[in-house]
């Protein structure tokens, strides 16, 4: 199987990123050249996006040479929405989350492509009445499939609107970070089980 690199950086140890952008600007600086990579080595990759930059999304992608219908139509390039992924039926289940993502992963495998890559817009995490408890446990949760499959995954946070607690519980369920364009392994991370056992204690005390 290739390899596959995010800002110059090869990903080789760990899938899991939680990138933090200050502008669209910024993340898609970043974001193209890894999109272009996958599709350049046939792989396929899983946009989940904000509804509102649905279209905007796929212009970008356009503008940077990347043939959007032809790949959408040989299913290498899958854009959903929020409400098709994160937030089906309206609210976040994260068993429901891990088990699309396994079947998406699954899909690609089985059509032929080598691998999956998945970025994914969390500004849904902002939107009234989120449980950000089950939002972490989620990202905890998942590292373990990311690793034994050897499939990128990378979370994409607008950093402005983060509060300090909210921007260190994520960089604890997340082995690598994105942060000024430079992909770094996290002194931070906290291993799955660790992770949920204290999220677990903060619910039985809340």
């Amino acid at each position: 199987m290739s390899s596959f690199t995010l800002a110059g950086t090869p990903l080789t140890d760990h899938f899991h990123v939680c990138a933090f952008f200050n502008s669209k600007a910024d993340e898609y600086d970043v974001l193209l050249p890894f999109y272009a990579e996958a599709h350049g080595q046939g792989e396929k990759t899983l946009h989940l996006v904000n509804p509102l930059n649905e279209q905007d999304h796929r212009s970008r992608l356009s503008s940077y040479g990347i043939n959007v219908p032809e790949l959408e139509k040989t299913g290498q390039l899958e854009v959903m929405t929020w409400h098709q992924s994160y937030l089906e039926g309206s609210s976040f289940e994260r068993k429901n989350m891990l088990a699309q993502l396994v079947e998406a992963r699954n899909a690609a495998i089985d059509a032929g492509f080598p691998r999956l890559r998945v970025v994914g817009d969390m500004d849904w995490v902002f939107l009234e009445e989120m449980d950000f408890r089950g939002i972490l446990s989620y990202e905890a949760e998942v590292n373990e499939f990311l690793i034994v499959n050897k499939q990128p995954a990378v979370c994409v946070y607008d950093i402005a609107k983060l509060s300090g607690s909210m921007m260190m519980d994520l960089l604890r369920t997340h082995p690598l970070t994105l942060v000024n364009g430079v992909v770094q392994e996290n002194p931070f991370y906290t291993p799955a089980s660790q992770m949920l056992e204290e999220l677990n204690a903060r619910a039985a005390y809340s």
